[in-house]
């Protein structure tokens, strides 16, 4: 047997306690802070943010564009006044057209600033001229009716270079046609301005005039319009307003008569 030595007694180890383990350490004095209270179980951890009530997602804001697109709305205003345009041109030229359809045709003439009205000083022009052969003479120059040849001038839209007999010309009146005469010397391009207005239209011709007194001068049976441009728009007004309309033989034929030029009346068809 072994004799029992003596007792040993268990050393005893002093742990010190630091910062941060265990309770935490106390508020220094003088500084006014209060330690904020353990959460309830007695475990330490952050702290929670007050969420007002139950979590919810977070909402994502919606970007709202200040700016507007002009693009569409601009088309669309234009292609508005361009319809508004048409309308209104439409409207306004029906309305015209109705007027000038209800409006005598004589009366319409005699609106045209310009016009010379020889009906009512000649009252022979209300009435079929007779037929004469040889050379005539007339009051007015170039003459808008009266008597005058058998044969009258085709009027078919033609364009005569050279002076034609007037004789034949005052025929074409009767018929309906416009005559177109301008004084020789006329400049090349007003020339051809009025060419357009004639030629290839029926019941309209053309032709220098020898001791014409202005630039153009327009005749239909009984009515006269002179004039110093052949870009004046009263041409236009003018022969809308008589050509046809002043026949003293309504129907009459403009073509198998006469294409002669110079001052000799034609007697027959050429």
């Amino acid at each position: 047997m072994s004799t029992p030595g003596p007792e040993r007694v268990p050393s005893t180890v002093r742990v010190e306690k630091k910062s941060g383990q265990g309770k935490p350490p106390a508020a220094k004095s003088g500084s006014g802070k209060s330690t904020p209270a353990k959460a309830s179980g007695g475990k330490s951890g952050p702290a929670k943010k007050a969420t007002g009530g139950k979590g919810r997602k977070p909402v994502t804001p919606v970007k709202v564009n200040s700016g507007r697109n002009w693009g569409p709305i601009l088309v669309i205003a234009a292609v508005m006044v361009v319809a508004a345009g048409i309308i209104g041109y439409g409207v306004f030229a029906v309305a015209k057209n109705k007027h000038e359809t209800s409006t005598p045709w004589d009366q319409r003439a005699n609106k045209i600033s310009g016009v010379v009205d020889y009906r009512s000083k000649y009252p022979e022009l209300q009435q079929v001229a007779n037929h004469k052969t040889g050379v005539l003479t007339y009051p007015v120059s170039p003459p808008v009716g009266g008597a005058h040849n058998p044969v009258w001038q085709n009027c078919m839209g033609n364009v005569y270079d050279s002076p034609i007999p007037k004789e034949n010309a005052v025929h074409s009146l009767e018929h309906g046609a416009v005559w177109v005469t301008y004084k020789p010397g006329l400049p090349a391009a007003q020339i051809d301005a009025l060419k357009k207005k004639v030629e290839g239209k029926e019941y309209m011709l053309m032709s220098p005039y020898t001791g014409l007194d202005a630039n153009i001068s327009l005749q239909a049976w009984g009515f006269q319009l002179k004039l110093s441009d052949a870009n004046d728009g009263r041409i236009d007004d003018f022969i809308k307003a008589t050509r046809v309309n002043a026949s003293k033989e309504p129907g009459a034929s403009c073509t198998g008569g006469s294409s002669a030029t110079g001052d000799t009346p034609a007697n027959s068809p050429s």
